[in-house]
C-alpha cells in the first residue's frame, strides 16, 4: 500500500511539476521580480536566491504557485528572475 502511495505521489508531482516549464512563452526575469516582491511577501519574508539550489526553488515556486494562484507564466517569471539573481558561485 505504501508503494501505492508512494508511486502515485511521484507521478502527480512529476505532471505537475512540468507544468512549471510546459510553456513556449520565454521567461521575463522581470516580472518575475514584481511579483516575487509583491506576491511572495504579502505572507511571508522572501528567501534570498542563494537560499536554495535550482531544483529546490523550482519545487518551492510550484508549490506556492498552487497556494499563491500564480499562473503558469507568473511562476516561470519567478523562477527565472531568482535563478538570474543567483551568484555564480551559487548558480547550481
Amino acid at each position: 500500500m505504501k508503494n501505492i502511495i508512494k508511486s502515485v505521489l511521484i507521478v502527480i508531482v512529476m505532471l505537475f511539476g512540468s507544468t512549471l516549464f510546459a510553456s513556449d512563452k520565454k521567461a521575463n526575469p522581470i516580472h518575475g521580480a514584481e511579483v516575487w516582491a509583491q506576491t511572495c511577501m504579502r505572507c511571508h519574508n522572501v528567501r534570498p536566491p542563494e537560499d536554495y539550489n535550482k531544483r529546490a526553488w523550482a519545487y518551492s515556486i510550484n508549490h506556492m504557485r498552487v497556494r499563491a494562484g500564480l499562473t503558469g507564466q507568473e511562476a516561470r517569471d519567478v523562477l527565472a528572475f531568482i535563478i538570474m539573481s543567483k551568484t555564480q558561485e551559487d548558480a547550481k
